[in-house]
Order: C-alpha cells, then structure tokens, then sequence
C-alpha cells in the first residue's frame, strides 16, 4: 500500500501556478509564492497526465524537459487527482472544495443526477456550479494579454467556462496549430500569458498504458513540442512546464467490479467520481454500513473514509457550504494496485489500463518546470 499524499495547497499545489505567474507579470495583489521569475511574457504548457515521477523514471526519452528537471520542484496535485478537478483549480487558484468541481464524475445535489466535468452532460449553468473569478479575469484586467490555446471544441465546453474564462480561446487541433497560435499570442501587446494545453500522453497512456512503448514515443512528441515552444517564443519571455496529474497502470487482476459485487451496492443510490477516486452516494441512513463495508473489502489496498473525515484531512481544501452535497458520503481513494470499476455504468472506463485520481505519489506529484530564456 502506498502512502497517501496530502495535496499542498497554499504553496505547493497547481492552484498556485497561476496566481504566481501573476505575480511575477506584475499583477497588483498577486502573490508569487512559488518564486517564479519576473518576466513581461510567460507561457504555461499543461501536458495531461506527465507525472513528476514519470518523467523522471523516462528521463532519457525527453531530453529537454529533464534538463529542467535540476532547477524545477514537483508540485502536488489537488483531490481528487484528476483532470477537470486540476484544471479547474490552475484556472481559478483554488482548491477544489472552493471551486466547487470536485471529481471526474459527482452529484448534482438539486437534481440527483451525475455531472461529467469533461463532457459537461448535465444542464448545469457552469457559472453558477463555479461562481468565483478566475486568475485569468484577473490578469486580462490588469492589461496582460491573455490567450487559451487548446482544441477547438474545448471553447464552447461547460468546463472551459467554468475554468477558463477571461481567456481568449485559440482553437488549435494539431501540434503545428497550437505551435503557430502560441508563437502569435506570446508576442501580443507588452505583456502576454499564454496557456497551452496538450491532452495526447493522457489519452495514451489510459489506453496503451504509461509504461508502454506507445507512451514513451509520445513523451518523446511532447519533448519536442516543448523545445519547439520555447523556440518559438521572444528570448524576455519564460516557459514554465507543469502537468494535471500523474498515473499508473492497474493490472486487470486489480479490478474490483462493483456492478459483479451486490455487497458492494447495498446502500449505493450513485456511483461517482472515477475508479481510483470513487464518491458513494448512500440511501439515507446507510452511510456507516457502507463505509465498514467498503474498509472490511478493500483493506489495506485503498483509504476508505466518511466525507466529514476526507474533509477533516483537508483533501478538498476548505470546502465552502454549496459544494458539500457534491462529495460522497463515503469516500473511497485506492492506495494499492487496484480499481473500483463499474462496468455496466461505465464500460469505457473498465477497460483503461493507466488510471489516476486517488492520493499516491504517482497520482499526485506532478512538474514545475521553468526555462527562463535569458
């Protein structure tokens, strides 16, 4: 079992990026607490899915990005480990008990149905699911030219609105469009941000698997999208490389299915989150039969806890009133080489071979990394 890690927020979290860079573009009443260099111009390049600890083991596949690996830290993701949740708390530089989306997958308390961040499926306005400013608002307003460049669909998406707005949105749907639309952005007016989203390691690796030879090769793409990048950009202009979340590979023998499992659904109205990080929605009163049920199952393999407790523990950060009916009543985050799969609700899902969401090292430790041009 792998011990869990406690997301960092407040100095060492992804929520901290953003208002950091702020800070360091000279934004009034920003806070540079992670000490990133001043700079007129900077560039934030998100890869999904590239793990502190990834990157390090595949060193030798991308020799750019570890040779900022001597001058760069890791950070933590937040909690739930996984994209919409990170994403979410880059964009607004806040935890998720805050902003208020708190899984893969969750409860929409009004309605009783489930919410997927990614494809935004239920009619929830994504601007009163996450009221708060973001840090893009934030800079746009101090007269950064601020840009979001990412594929083209993403722009009309609930979660671009949710965690993005105030950014102008670039469509770019190939690794030559983001390149051209970054290389023009990064040099409009006297001050720029530029965020830069890449979703292929993720995609790679829940299919192939983070240990594949399909992965590596992709690493070995995104190394070289990464130089192109910083190649493209004015020489005052800085690159900072940070990552949504890290992963692992469950084996197929690691694969608890809750819909083979009756036991496992005694109690269950709905299944959230996703199969390393899963929110259990519990028929009134059988929460505490749900939580023993799931502790004396699992073991020592996963950290099974109330959503008091989780709280408690700070997983979420503070967690604000409107987003408690979001989170499970039970909680249960794999520690061990196993997934909580559903395979009649989600199918696609039951077949992923790399996974994340859930508290180990490998989930949760993710890149800083910082090429300063000059």
């Amino acid at each position: 079992m792998s011990t869990p890690v406690s997301p960092q927020y407040g100095g060492g979290a992804l929520a901290d990026v953003l208002p950091s860079v702020a800070g360091a573009l000279s934004v009034p009443q920003e806070q540079n607490v992670l000490g990133l260099p001043p700079a007129p111009r900077y560039a934030v390049l998100l890869f999904d899915g590239l793990g502190w600890n990834l990157l390090r083991r595949n060193a030798d596949v991308a020799p750019y990005l570890s040779s900022l690996l001597p001058t760069g830290r890791s950070l933590t993701a937040g909690v739930p480990s996984t994209t919409a949740v990170s994403l979410t708390s880059l964009g607004t530089g806040l935890p998720p008990g805050a902003h208020g989306i708190v899984g893969y997958t969750s409860i929409v308390p009004e309605s009783g149905a489930l919410l997927n961040a990614l494809q935004w499926d239920a009619p929830v306005d994504p601007r009163r699911w996450q009221p708060h400013g973001t840090v893009f608002d934030r800079i746009a307003a101090a007269g950064v030219a601020t840009r979001n460049v990412s594929k083209a669909r993403f722009d009309t998406s609930g979660l671009t609105a949710a965690a993005f707005r105030g950014s102008a949105h670039r469509g770019a749907d190939t690794v030559e469009d983001r390149l051209d639309a970054t290389r023009f952005a990064i040099r409009e007016g006297r001050s720029s941000l530029v965020y830069v989203y890449d979703s292929q390691l993720d995609y790679t690796g829940h299919n192939e698997g983070s240990d594949s030879q399909q992965w590596l090769k992709e690493l070995a793409a995104a190394d070289l999208f990464a130089q192109q990048i910083r190649s493209a950009m004015p020489r005052d202009a800085v690159l900072l490389v940070v990552a949504d979340h890290g992963m692992i590979d469950v084996p197929r023998t690691g694969r608890i299915d809750l819909d083979e499992e009756p036991a496992l659904l005694d109690g269950i109205r709905l299944i959230g989150g996703e199969s390393r990080f899963r929110h259990l929605y519990c028929v009134p009163g059988a929460e505490a039969d749900v939580l023993a049920t799931y502790q004396e199952r699992l073991g020592d393999d996963a950290l099974v806890l109330s959503r008091d407790d989780a709280v408690a523990l700070g997983w979420f950060g503070g967690v604000e009133d409107r987003v408690t009916p979001r989170l499970g009543d039970v909680l249960v985050a794999a520690l061990g080489p196993v997934a909580l799969v559903a395979s009649r609700r989600f199918p696609k899902e039951a077949d992923l071979i790399g996974l994340h969401g859930s508290l180990t090292d490998d989930e949760m430790a993710i890149p800083l990394l910082v090429d300063p041009g000059l």
